[in-house]
């Protein structure tokens, strides 16, 4: 049973957690009270403890960033319209991405704006191949939010980023895919299909053992090779009290498929 709320829905079934941005109408912008509904969602989500999320959006945009109405309706007063929106979306934004489960989007459409750093912030971030990445902050005198500049720059590397971001011209799909922005392109017709096979595969996997996975490969750079090796070790040990880990090697010895979450 989904949740709707100011045009985000979101519930949790089959160990899938599911936030889609269901506003077709305004390009699935981000107004202050649908950043507060995406809050909400990732917290609902996060706290029913899925094995993966998957973040989709309804209609030809993903998201076209903020919603630039509200903005001039808000006028000199821009500033604290940004302050009440990003005060809650960022700290929700870091709940999500850090979260131990991996994170997939779905990206059907173009993106833009602070749509980027939605779209990118998955671990898997699977793309139509008619898809358009549009930075478009500087057309408007603004700056990235929403992660838009980190998630960028960890995906293509940060030059590239700084670039696609001043000049803020149209990156097409195949571009995207060659730099890294994306991880997969497909047919229109056939994305939501492949997104639907990757997240089953994961609900399937070991809760225990993804969340080791990308707790050891985020930052692994930035950790000294004796603090990996440290961290290795007491994840493994962890993991293999686990009744997964046990499974696991007997589905492996007696050649089946295991079947993991189940005590």
């Amino acid at each position: 049973m989904m949740e709707t709320l100011e045009g985000i829905s979101w519930g949790v079934t089959d160990r899938i957690g599911r936030i889609v941005m269901n506003r077709p109408d305004r390009a699935n912008s981000i107004s202050l009270a649908a950043s507060r509904a995406l809050c909400q969602a990732i917290d609902a989500v996060l706290s029913a403890n899925p094995h993966v999320v998957l973040l989709s959006a309804e209609g030809r945009i993903f998201c076209a960033g903020g919603d630039i109405d509200e903005f001039a309706s808000a006028g000199d007063a821009l500033d604290v319209l940004v302050d009440d929106i990003l005060d809650h979306l960022h700290p929700a934004l870091h709940r999500l991405t850090t979260a131990p489960m991996p994170v997939v989007t779905q990206v059907g459409g173009s993106v833009g704006g602070a749509g980027i750093g939605l779209a990118l912030c998955g671990d898997f971030v699977l793309a139509t191949e008619s898809m358009k990445l549009r930075t478009g902050y500087v057309s408007i005198g603004l700056s990235p939010d929403v992660g838009a500049s980190y998630f960028l720059a960890r995906r293509v590397g940060e030059l590239r980023a700084q670039q696609w971001l001043m000049l803020g011209e149209p990156v097409g799909a195949a571009q995207c895919l060659a730099a890294g922005a994306v991880d997969a392109l497909f047919p229109d017709a056939e994305l939501a299909g492949a997104t639907e096979d990757l997240v089953q595969r994961l609900a399937r996997s070991a809760s225990g053992s993804l969340g080791s996975i990308k707790r050891l490969c985020t930052d692994a750079l930035g950790r000294s090779l004796k603090a990996h090796l440290e961290l290795e070790h007491e994840l493994l040990r962890t993991c293999a009290r686990s009744a997964d880990a046990r499974e696991g090697v007997r589905a492996f010895v007696e050649k089946r498929p295991p079947c993991f979450g189940v005590s």
